[in-house]
């Protein structure tokens, strides 16, 4: 099966932009016949990134961060860049009762792997998701060895 969907957006460094990245990204896999299931992690994943992307790092000039994603015949790149913050992006490991702090805990555990790229003033954070095509059974998984 040949399946290349791509798209990158710049959209403003505010939360309402939040819903219009997860829109989109919904939109474009469900067009090109993804699974519910393989959308609703995707969107997930997209919508921590872009969360804590306004919450821990800066807006690239313009006010604005990137969202991107890419769609292969067996997994789905999400990737979203900001201006940077003061810390770098680490997974966390939070009290029971604390309300925040397992977004990228969240992106860890849905995704084959992700990583975190700091280029040219930039900081992008990235998450390879493995996808399932509607009708194909089949889904591409990841396991402890693949770390």
């Amino acid at each position: 099966m040949e399946v290349s969907t791509s798209s990158a957006s710049l959209l403003p460094y505010e939360a309402s932009s939040v819903g219009v990245a997860r829109r989109r990204l919904v939109g474009d896999l469900d067009a090109a016949g993804v699974c519910e299931v393989t959308i609703c992690d995707a969107g997930l994943v997209l919508s921590e990134l872009v969360s804590n992307a306004l919450r821990h790092g800066s807006p690239l000039p313009g006010q604005t961060f990137r969202a991107c994603w890419r769609l292969g015949s067996e997994s789905v790149e999400i990737a979203v860049s900001d201006g940077g913050g003061p810390t770098a992006p680490t997974v966390a490991e939070p009290e029971k009762l604390e309300s925040g702090g397992r977004g990228l805990g969240i992106v860890e555990r849905l995704s084959l792997r992700w990583g975190v790229r700091d280029e040219g003033g930039e900081t992008t954070v990235w998450a390879e998701l493995p996808v399932q095509y509607a009708g194909s059974g089949q889904l591409v998984t990841a396991s402890a060895w693949d770390a």
